[in-house]
């Protein structure tokens, strides 16, 4: 029994150190959030200099923005069309990164990943968060959450001056998925 056990106790041991991250599959992820880190860094420094080009060519095709506002949800190009007035005014927004974590969804090759982040924004510090998606050897945008924080403490004044739009929102929403 003993020399069963102690077999049992090998074969998983040996299995484990299968799934080890190698040296090689950590540097591959590092370097990989790094990137995904950079890409994010630029495209909000795209915003900050108003450079439409180089912001939405860091969104995939099927990119999606969906802002603070409830009725902002769009595909790229509706965020394009929206954005593009403050882009050539050279008055696009500024959001400074405060902290930021990044997931990959694999040590060893890794083609989708997600992230959530604090940023400084005009509007008081907001929350991002969104999904990557590696093409090839790139990385693009394919989803992004932009939220306003609110401290639990102030959240009843909040609901107080939200609830006459959320109301009117909400009818609204419910009218067009009758028709």
């Amino acid at each position: 029994m003993k020399k069963i056990g102690a077999f049992i106790l090998i074969c998983l041991t040996i299995l484990s150190c299968n799934n080890l991250p190698t040296k090689n599959n950590l540097k591959q992820k590092l370097d990989e959030e790094e990137t995904i880190n950079s890409l994010i860094n630029n495209w909000h420094k795209n915003a900050a200099d108003a450079n439409f080009e180089a912001y939405f060519n860091a969104m995939s095709n099927n990119g999606v923005f969906i802002g603070t506002d409830a009725s902002e949800n769009w595909s790229i190009n509706e965020f394009k069309k929206f954005s593009k007035p403050y882009f050539d005014e050279g008055k696009a927004w500024d959001f400074k990164v405060i902290e930021r974590n990044v997931y990959l969804n694999s040590e060893n090759s890794p083609n989708l990943g997600w992230f959530d982040e604090l940023l400084n924004t005009w509007m008081g510090i907001c929350r991002g968060s969104g999904v990557v998606k590696k093409y090839g050897k790139e990385w693009k945008i394919e989803h992004y959450v932009l939220s306003v924080t609110i401290p639990n403490d102030a959240i009843q004044d909040v609901i107080k001056q939200t609830k006459k739009h959320d109301s009117i929102f909400i009818k609204n929403k419910l009218i067009k998925s009758i028709h």
